[in-house]
């Protein structure tokens, strides 16, 4: 199975929570302990390594936030 690693620009994200729910491994939610100083809770990653490198959250990102490398089998190792 592929897999992805995703980064989030917690500063830039307003919480929105269409990438999570576009998420198929149900890996993303909106952290209620971490608000940016803009007063948003930004979207952050539960288990990364259940990430398949999809790129759903990253197209659905109406803020372009979310960044998602897929990782070659090599880099797995």
């Amino acid at each position: 199975m592929a897999k992805g690693r995703v980064t989030i620009d917690s500063e830039q994200c307003k919480g929105c929570s269409n990438c999570i729910s576009v998420c198929p491994t149900k890996i993303l939610y909106l952290d209620k302990e971490n608000m940016n100083s803009w007063g948003y809770y930004p979207a952050a990653v539960t288990d990364m390594e259940k990430c398949v490198g999809c790129a759903n959250c990253a197209m659905m990102c109406p803020d372009i936030c979310i960044k998602v490398e897929r990782l070659d089998k090599e880099e797995d190792k």
